[in-house]
């Protein structure tokens, strides 16, 4: 069994507590915000770009080609999940990772061949060593993705491949790396009824494969790979973690937030409709709580509710909403707040697109910041990527 996320549809928590009031439902309270913002030039992400890199090849697209890593910046993990050639090349495109590289781990032989593997028992796990930015994306997101192309369960075995060499396991070079290992581990271990069977180890050594494993899929389209590299852009395992972002003090939000954006979120006003910058925004990308930065909404679940504001079919995980009661300007109304920042984000009514679920979102542009799709994984939301990709 593997982790799923929630999909709310709950029109009916939201009956008898929302009246629809006008257009949008929102109360105005000033008419002096600026004019929308100029908008970006189109993304070529996703769309004008390929999605592979090989011709005739039906490998996903690799988010990690347009980004300029510091090498100085990043850590490195040891994955072991079966033929080097999938997980290689399922590693290299999750958001973040600069680099990976096939190899043999934690054997008892130097410097062994892959024939030596395969038939002299030096012991050793094909492993893809991962290199990655820690300011893009974390050790357990990675684990997050590694736990979805792997049977944890299996021992000695992936897929077709059978034996020792095909064991699954983490090797870490950093003490500090193992309590979140092992966290991420127990975590897995309740979305299974079989006991765990990768390995949890210090890394002894790590040895290059040879060049013809290095990038096998990429020289080798539709090459044999036992993994899904296409689950890299699955929506249902993406959950917010709320323990990734925190609530400033008083004193930082005033310096750091503008004038409409403090009376917004912090005080519970309403920005002017058709005046605030994202009611119109068409862009790709990723909308966050502009006080904490906790993922919010997608633009894949925007759309032109002609209120004149950014209207939402759902927000990117359910449970970073707060739904109260509102019953200010003598209205009884639904409002929406952030579950980290507990910022008024506005109001959710039910008169949205029914084929989509009939909620509508109402926010306020002022509690949002835009993450564009071609920044993503620079600002460290590449974990969130299949919930704006299409």
């Amino acid at each position: 069994m593997k982790r799923t996320r929630k999909i709310f549809t709950g029109s009916a928590l939201l009956l008898g507590m929302v009246m629809i009031l006008s257009a949008c439902g929102n109360a105005v309270v000033d008419n002096t915000i600026g004019e929308v913002a100029a908008s970006p030039e189109p993304t070529t992400i996703g769309s004008e770009k390929p999605k592979t890199i090989i011709p005739g090849s039906d490998l996903p697209y690799n988010p990690n080609l347009d980004i300029e890593f510091d090498e100085t910046k990043l850590r490195t993990i040891y994955l072991a999940g079966g033929c080097f050639w999938g997980l290689e090349a399922y590693m290299a495109r999750v958001p973040g990772v600069a680099d990976s590289v096939s190899g043999y781990a934690n054997g008892t032989t130097e410097n062994p061949s892959y024939e030596d593997v395969v038939h002299n028992g030096t012991g050793h796990a094909e492993t893809v060593e991962v290199k990655y930015d820690p300011d893009m994306i974390t050790i357990d997101e990675i684990l997050n993705y590694f736990f979805r192309v792997i049977d944890p369960t299996s021992y000695n075995q992936q897929g077709p491949d059978i034996g020792s060499q095909y064991r699954t396991g983490i090797y870490y070079t950093d003490e500090e790396d193992l309590a979140l290992i092992e966290k991420a581990v127990a975590l897995e271990q309740k979305e299974h009824f079989d006991k765990i069977t990768t390995e949890v180890l210090p890394l002894v050594h790590f040895f290059k494969a040879e060049e013809y494993h290095q990038d096998y899929l990429e020289k080798t389209p539709n090459g044999y790979c036992h993994i899904n590299l296409n689950s890299l852009y699955d929506e249902d395992y993406v959950i917010v973690d709320p323990d990734k972002y925190s609530v400033p003090s008083d004193e930082e939000l005033e310096a750091m937030l503008d004038f409409w954006q403090y009376q917004v979120t912090q005080m519970g006003s309403t920005e002017f409709a058709f005046k605030n910058e994202f009611y119109d925004n068409h862009e790709p990308g990723l909308y966050v709580d502009i006080a904490t930065g906790e993922p919010l909404f997608s633009s894949k679940d925007k759309y032109d509710s002609g209120c004149g504001w950014p209207s939402f079919v759902k927000p990117v995980d359910i449970e970073s909403i707060i739904f109260l009661q509102d019953e200010s300007f003598g209205m009884i109304r639904t409002e929406v707040r952030s579950r980290v920042g507990d910022s008024h984000l506005g109001h959710v009514f039910t008169d949205g697109p029914e084929d989509r679920g009939g909620l509508r979102y109402c926010i306020n542009s002022a509690a949002l910041r835009f993450i564009h799709l071609d920044d993503m994984v620079e600002e460290g939301y590449g974990f969130f990527l299949p919930v704006v990709l299409d």
